[in-house]
Protein backbone atom coordinates (compact mmCIF):
# COMPACT_ATOMS: atom_id res chain seq x y z
CA UNK A 1 0.00 0.00 0.00
CA UNK A 2 1.01 3.24 -0.93
CA UNK A 3 0.75 6.80 0.08
CA UNK A 4 0.96 10.81 -1.31
CA UNK A 5 -0.33 13.82 -0.05
CA UNK A 6 -0.20 17.23 -1.68
CA UNK A 7 -1.71 20.46 -1.52
CA UNK A 8 -5.19 20.63 -2.95
CA UNK A 9 -5.15 24.59 -2.69
CA UNK A 10 -6.93 26.84 -0.17
CA UNK A 11 -5.24 25.18 2.50
CA UNK A 12 -6.80 21.79 1.58
CA UNK A 13 -5.32 18.61 1.23
CA UNK A 14 -5.31 16.06 -1.22
CA UNK A 15 -4.35 11.98 -0.02
CA UNK A 16 -3.36 9.49 -2.97
CA UNK A 17 -3.86 5.57 -2.15
CA UNK A 18 -2.83 3.34 -3.79
CA UNK A 19 -3.04 -0.74 -3.79
CA UNK A 20 -0.26 -3.15 -4.83
CA UNK A 21 -2.01 -3.72 -8.15
CA UNK A 22 -1.92 -0.21 -9.02
CA UNK A 23 -5.35 0.72 -8.62
CA UNK A 24 -5.61 4.12 -6.87
CA UNK A 25 -7.99 6.53 -4.96
CA UNK A 26 -7.71 10.00 -3.78
CA UNK A 27 -9.32 12.01 -1.32
CA UNK A 28 -10.02 15.34 0.39
CA UNK A 29 -9.87 17.02 3.69
CA UNK A 30 -12.55 19.56 1.93
CA UNK A 31 -16.37 17.48 2.61
CA UNK A 32 -13.97 14.12 3.34
CA UNK A 33 -14.30 13.28 -0.27
CA UNK A 34 -13.35 11.32 -2.86
CA UNK A 35 -12.06 13.22 -5.84
CA UNK A 36 -10.49 10.10 -7.99
CA UNK A 37 -11.10 6.02 -8.45
CA UNK A 38 -9.66 3.82 -10.87
CA UNK A 39 -6.46 2.22 -12.28
CA UNK A 40 -5.60 3.52 -15.68
CA UNK A 41 -8.97 5.19 -16.18
CA UNK A 42 -11.25 7.59 -14.05
CA UNK A 43 -14.14 6.04 -12.82
CA UNK A 44 -15.46 9.17 -10.47
CA UNK A 45 -16.19 12.68 -11.58
CA UNK A 46 -14.40 14.53 -9.59
CA UNK A 47 -12.06 18.03 -10.16
CA UNK A 48 -8.51 19.13 -9.82
CA UNK A 49 -8.53 21.73 -7.55
CA UNK A 50 -10.70 22.71 -3.92
CA UNK A 51 -11.94 26.02 -5.77
CA UNK A 52 -13.14 24.27 -8.39
CA UNK A 53 -15.58 22.41 -6.22
CA UNK A 54 -16.03 25.30 -4.13
CA UNK A 55 -17.01 27.13 -7.37
CA UNK A 56 -18.71 24.15 -9.58
CA UNK A 57 -20.49 21.62 -7.32
CA UNK A 58 -19.28 20.96 -3.88
CA UNK A 59 -21.55 18.06 -3.66
CA UNK A 60 -19.86 15.69 -6.01
CA UNK A 61 -18.01 13.32 -3.71
CA UNK A 62 -18.58 14.47 -1.00
CA UNK A 63 -19.75 12.75 2.60
CA UNK A 64 -23.17 14.82 3.00
CA UNK A 65 -25.07 15.85 6.17
CA UNK A 66 -26.21 15.74 8.47
CA UNK A 67 -29.53 14.64 6.53
CA UNK A 68 -28.82 13.17 3.03
CA UNK A 69 -31.68 14.14 0.89
CA UNK A 70 -34.87 16.56 1.02
CA UNK A 71 -36.99 17.73 4.26
CA UNK A 72 -39.97 19.42 3.68
CA UNK A 73 -40.10 22.72 4.43
CA UNK A 74 -37.15 22.08 6.36
CA UNK A 75 -39.80 20.96 9.41
CA UNK A 76 -39.56 18.03 11.87
CA UNK A 77 -40.76 17.02 15.74
CA UNK A 78 -38.12 15.33 17.54
CA UNK A 79 -39.26 14.62 21.60
CA UNK A 80 -42.71 16.91 21.17
CA UNK A 81 -40.08 19.91 20.14
CA UNK A 82 -40.83 21.24 16.87
CA UNK A 83 -37.89 22.46 14.57
CA UNK A 84 -37.00 24.64 11.90
CA UNK A 85 -34.00 24.10 9.99
CA UNK A 86 -32.67 25.93 6.81
CA UNK A 87 -34.03 25.55 3.35
CA UNK A 88 -33.15 25.91 0.09
CA UNK A 89 -34.13 29.69 -0.84
CA UNK A 90 -35.70 28.35 -4.63
CA UNK A 91 -37.62 25.62 -3.26
CA UNK A 92 -38.59 26.38 0.56
CA UNK A 93 -37.00 22.79 1.47
CA UNK A 94 -33.72 21.49 2.98
CA UNK A 95 -31.47 20.04 0.94
CA UNK A 96 -28.65 17.79 2.01
CA UNK A 97 -28.96 19.40 5.41
CA UNK A 98 -28.61 22.36 4.82
CA UNK A 99 -25.85 24.90 2.88
CA UNK A 100 -22.72 24.72 3.51
CA UNK A 101 -23.30 21.80 5.39
CA UNK A 102 -20.70 19.09 6.05
CA UNK A 103 -19.26 19.18 2.09
CA UNK A 104 -17.91 22.45 2.48
CA UNK A 105 -16.45 22.24 5.86
CA UNK A 106 -12.44 21.41 6.63
CA UNK A 107 -12.15 17.94 8.25
CA UNK A 108 -9.19 16.99 10.18
CA UNK A 109 -7.57 13.51 9.01
CA UNK A 110 -5.54 10.76 10.17
CA UNK A 111 -4.13 7.68 8.22
CA UNK A 112 -3.80 3.81 8.97
CA UNK A 113 -1.93 1.26 6.76
CA UNK A 114 -1.39 -2.42 7.18
CA UNK A 115 -0.50 -4.91 4.59
CA UNK A 116 -3.92 -5.56 2.87
CA UNK A 117 -5.65 -2.11 3.18
CA UNK A 118 -4.91 1.31 3.57
CA UNK A 119 -7.53 3.90 4.92
CA UNK A 120 -8.03 7.95 5.77
CA UNK A 121 -9.90 8.83 8.85
CA UNK A 122 -11.72 12.30 8.45
CA UNK A 123 -13.39 13.89 11.74
CA UNK A 124 -15.40 16.58 12.52
CA UNK A 125 -17.88 18.26 14.81
CA UNK A 126 -21.00 19.92 13.67
CA UNK A 127 -22.27 22.16 16.39
CA UNK A 128 -25.17 22.52 18.47
CA UNK A 129 -27.73 24.35 16.29
CA UNK A 130 -25.94 24.05 13.09
CA UNK A 131 -28.45 24.96 10.62
CA UNK A 132 -31.12 24.63 13.46
CA UNK A 133 -30.37 20.95 13.96
CA UNK A 134 -29.78 19.99 17.78
CA UNK A 135 -26.97 18.41 19.61
CA UNK A 136 -23.38 18.47 19.49
CA UNK A 137 -22.49 16.08 16.49
CA UNK A 138 -18.98 13.82 16.21
CA UNK A 139 -19.11 12.27 12.66
CA UNK A 140 -15.96 10.16 11.99
CA UNK A 141 -15.78 8.74 8.11
CA UNK A 142 -13.47 6.37 7.52
CA UNK A 143 -12.53 6.18 3.73
CA UNK A 144 -10.88 2.67 3.21
CA UNK A 145 -8.71 1.01 0.11
CA UNK A 146 -8.22 -2.52 -0.13
CA UNK A 147 -6.29 -4.96 -2.15
CA UNK A 148 -9.38 -6.01 -3.54
CA UNK A 149 -10.08 -3.06 -4.96
CA UNK A 150 -13.31 -2.10 -2.66
CA UNK A 151 -13.42 1.38 -1.36
CA UNK A 152 -15.08 1.41 2.16
CA UNK A 153 -17.16 4.15 3.68
CA UNK A 154 -17.66 3.71 7.48
CA UNK A 155 -19.39 6.54 8.95
CA UNK A 156 -20.01 6.85 12.72
CA UNK A 157 -21.49 9.37 14.86
CA UNK A 158 -22.25 10.59 17.96
CA UNK A 159 -24.47 13.47 19.45
CA UNK A 160 -25.08 14.87 23.42
CA UNK A 161 -28.48 15.65 22.27
CA UNK A 162 -31.38 13.69 20.30
CA UNK A 163 -30.76 14.98 16.15
CA UNK A 164 -31.35 13.66 13.12
CA UNK A 165 -28.69 12.06 11.09
CA UNK A 166 -28.45 9.92 8.04
CA UNK A 167 -24.99 10.55 6.33
CA UNK A 168 -24.34 9.33 2.55
CA UNK A 169 -21.47 9.94 0.08
CA UNK A 170 -22.62 11.86 -3.09
CA UNK A 171 -19.99 10.03 -5.94
CA UNK A 172 -20.94 9.57 -9.03
CA UNK A 173 -19.95 7.59 -11.31
CA UNK A 174 -18.91 6.70 -15.42
CA UNK A 175 -17.04 3.32 -16.08
CA UNK A 176 -16.30 4.71 -19.47
CA UNK A 177 -13.96 7.44 -17.89
CA UNK A 178 -15.53 10.41 -20.00
CA UNK A 179 -17.92 12.52 -19.02
CA UNK A 180 -19.09 14.44 -22.14
CA UNK A 181 -20.70 9.94 -22.60
CA UNK A 182 -23.85 10.19 -21.06
CA UNK A 183 -24.98 7.08 -19.22
CA UNK A 184 -27.05 5.52 -21.58
CA UNK A 185 -25.41 2.16 -22.27
CA UNK A 186 -24.19 1.70 -18.61
CA UNK A 187 -26.37 -1.38 -17.51
CA UNK A 188 -28.18 -1.45 -13.93
CA UNK A 189 -29.11 -3.79 -11.58
CA UNK A 190 -30.85 -3.43 -8.27
CA UNK A 191 -31.53 -5.33 -5.48
CA UNK A 192 -34.92 -3.36 -5.11
CA UNK A 193 -38.26 -3.91 -5.77
CA UNK A 194 -39.79 -0.68 -5.09
CA UNK A 195 -38.82 3.21 -4.63
CA UNK A 196 -40.49 6.11 -2.99
CA UNK A 197 -42.90 7.64 -5.18
CA UNK A 198 -42.34 12.14 -5.48
CA UNK A 199 -44.15 14.89 -5.59
CA UNK A 200 -43.93 16.92 -8.93
CA UNK A 201 -41.31 19.13 -6.18
CA UNK A 202 -39.65 15.55 -5.35
CA UNK A 203 -40.84 15.43 -2.33
CA UNK A 204 -41.59 11.60 -1.34
CA UNK A 205 -45.46 10.92 -0.74
CA UNK A 206 -44.60 8.11 1.80
CA UNK A 207 -45.98 5.50 -1.01
CA UNK A 208 -43.76 2.72 -1.85
CA UNK A 209 -45.00 2.23 -5.42
CA UNK A 210 -43.86 -1.31 -7.00
CA UNK A 211 -41.01 -1.23 -9.78
CA UNK A 212 -42.84 -4.11 -11.67
CA UNK A 213 -44.27 -3.29 -14.93
CA UNK A 214 -42.00 0.61 -14.76
CA UNK A 215 -39.43 1.33 -16.30
CA UNK A 216 -37.95 1.87 -12.74
CA UNK A 217 -37.75 -2.36 -12.57
CA UNK A 218 -33.79 -3.15 -12.37
CA UNK A 219 -34.05 -6.50 -10.91
CA UNK A 220 -33.33 -8.03 -14.64
CA UNK A 221 -29.85 -5.71 -15.42
CA UNK A 222 -30.71 -3.37 -17.97
CA UNK A 223 -29.70 -0.68 -19.84
CA UNK A 224 -30.16 3.15 -18.79
CA UNK A 225 -31.02 4.19 -22.07
CA UNK A 226 -34.24 2.32 -22.10
CA UNK A 227 -35.21 4.56 -18.96
CA UNK A 228 -33.86 7.75 -20.31
CA UNK A 229 -36.62 6.81 -23.56
CA UNK A 230 -39.84 5.56 -21.48
CA UNK A 231 -42.81 7.75 -20.87
CA UNK A 232 -42.63 6.41 -17.14
CA UNK A 233 -44.19 9.94 -15.36
CA UNK A 234 -41.98 9.74 -12.83
CA UNK A 235 -38.51 9.60 -15.51
CA UNK A 236 -40.60 12.60 -16.80
CA UNK A 237 -41.25 14.44 -13.19
CA UNK A 238 -36.85 14.30 -13.04
CA UNK A 239 -35.66 14.11 -16.59
CA UNK A 240 -34.65 10.73 -15.25
CA UNK A 241 -34.07 9.34 -12.19
CA UNK A 242 -33.59 10.81 -8.99
CA UNK A 243 -35.28 8.92 -6.84
CA UNK A 244 -34.76 6.59 -3.81
CA UNK A 245 -34.94 2.66 -4.01
CA UNK A 246 -35.78 0.24 -1.01
CA UNK A 247 -33.51 -2.50 -0.53
CA UNK A 248 -34.53 -6.12 -0.71
CA UNK A 249 -31.81 -6.77 1.52
CA UNK A 250 -29.39 -4.35 3.44
CA UNK A 251 -26.30 -6.69 3.98
CA UNK A 252 -23.08 -5.84 3.11
CA UNK A 253 -22.39 -9.49 1.95
CA UNK A 254 -25.07 -9.29 -0.70
CA UNK A 255 -25.15 -6.33 -3.84
CA UNK A 256 -27.61 -3.56 -3.33
CA UNK A 257 -26.63 -2.99 -6.71
CA UNK A 258 -24.56 -3.22 -10.18
CA UNK A 259 -23.06 -1.27 -12.70
CA UNK A 260 -21.45 -2.44 -15.52
CA UNK A 261 -19.63 -0.57 -18.16
CA UNK A 262 -20.60 -0.58 -21.92
CA UNK A 263 -17.58 -2.23 -23.24
CA UNK A 264 -18.07 -5.01 -20.66
CA UNK A 265 -15.27 -4.67 -19.07
CA UNK A 266 -15.96 -2.79 -15.72
CA UNK A 267 -18.30 -3.58 -12.94
CA UNK A 268 -19.02 -1.99 -10.35
CA UNK A 269 -21.01 -3.93 -7.10
CA UNK A 270 -22.25 -1.77 -4.31
CA UNK A 271 -23.45 -3.52 -1.00
CA UNK A 272 -24.77 -1.51 2.48
CA UNK A 273 -26.05 -1.84 5.51
CA UNK A 274 -28.54 0.80 4.18
CA UNK A 275 -32.36 0.05 4.15
CA UNK A 276 -32.16 2.32 0.90
CA UNK A 277 -30.46 4.05 -1.95
CA UNK A 278 -30.84 6.86 -3.62
CA UNK A 279 -30.22 6.54 -7.83
CA UNK A 280 -29.70 10.59 -9.68
CA UNK A 281 -28.73 10.45 -12.90
CA UNK A 282 -26.80 13.54 -13.00
CA UNK A 283 -30.06 15.65 -14.78
CA UNK A 284 -28.41 18.29 -15.50
CA UNK A 285 -29.49 19.03 -19.19
CA UNK A 286 -26.56 21.46 -20.23
CA UNK A 287 -26.25 23.50 -16.91
CA UNK A 288 -23.42 20.49 -16.16
CA UNK A 289 -19.66 21.65 -15.29
CA UNK A 290 -16.57 21.41 -16.94
CA UNK A 291 -14.77 18.46 -15.55
CA UNK A 292 -11.27 18.35 -16.02
CA UNK A 293 -11.32 19.68 -19.00
CA UNK A 294 -14.74 18.17 -20.39
CA UNK A 295 -18.09 19.44 -20.63
CA UNK A 296 -19.96 16.89 -18.20
CA UNK A 297 -23.05 15.48 -20.76
CA UNK A 298 -26.48 15.41 -19.72
CA UNK A 299 -26.72 11.45 -17.67
CA UNK A 300 -23.16 11.61 -18.14
CA UNK A 301 -23.08 10.10 -14.21
CA UNK A 302 -24.79 8.10 -11.49
CA UNK A 303 -24.73 8.37 -7.77
CA UNK A 304 -25.58 5.06 -5.44
CA UNK A 305 -26.13 7.54 -2.31
CA UNK A 306 -26.81 4.73 0.40
CA UNK A 307 -28.95 6.07 3.43
CA UNK A 308 -32.62 5.75 4.81
CA UNK A 309 -35.12 7.24 2.51
CA UNK A 310 -35.33 10.74 2.39
CA UNK A 311 -38.88 11.38 4.21
CA UNK A 312 -38.06 9.11 6.78
CA UNK A 313 -38.43 11.83 9.42
CA UNK A 314 -42.42 12.18 8.71
CA UNK A 315 -42.82 8.26 7.27
CA UNK A 316 -41.96 5.52 9.61
CA UNK A 317 -42.43 3.12 6.91
CA UNK A 318 -39.21 4.62 5.32
CA UNK A 319 -37.31 3.81 8.53
CA UNK A 320 -35.93 6.23 11.01
CA UNK A 321 -32.80 8.63 10.72
CA UNK A 322 -33.73 9.61 14.83
CA UNK A 323 -30.27 9.16 16.70
CA UNK A 324 -30.93 9.23 20.55
CA UNK A 325 -28.56 11.45 22.36
CA UNK A 326 -25.03 9.77 23.38
CA UNK A 327 -26.33 6.49 21.06
CA UNK A 328 -23.38 5.64 18.58
CA UNK A 329 -24.40 5.27 14.90
CA UNK A 330 -22.32 3.51 12.49
CA UNK A 331 -23.49 2.48 8.53
CA UNK A 332 -21.02 1.23 6.68
CA UNK A 333 -21.08 1.06 2.32
CA UNK A 334 -18.65 -1.11 -0.10
CA UNK A 335 -17.68 -0.16 -3.79
CA UNK A 336 -16.10 -2.93 -5.20
CA UNK A 337 -14.66 -2.54 -9.07
CA UNK A 338 -14.14 -5.71 -10.93
CA UNK A 339 -12.15 -5.18 -13.86
CA UNK A 340 -12.54 -8.34 -16.03
CA UNK A 341 -12.91 -8.84 -20.29
CA UNK A 342 -15.92 -8.58 -22.79
CA UNK A 343 -18.13 -11.40 -22.94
Amino acid sequence: MHITEKDFGQDYHLITLRNEDGFQMAVTDLGARIVSLGKGKELILGFDSAQEYLEKDSFIGATIGRTAGRIEKGQFSLDGKDYQVSTNPTTGHSLHGGKPGFEEKKWAYTIEKDESEVSVIFTMLSPDGEHGFPGNLEVEVRHTLTNDNIWRVTTTGISDQTTLFNPTNHVYFNLTGDVTHAMDEHKLWLNSDSFAYLRPDTIPTGEKMDTKDTAFDFQTEKALAEVFASAFEQKNLCNALDHPFFLKESNLDIPAAKLTSPDGKIELSVSTDSSSVVIFTANFGDEGPEIRGKKLANHGGITFETQIAPGAEQYAAFGSIVLPANEPFKTITEYKIILKEAD
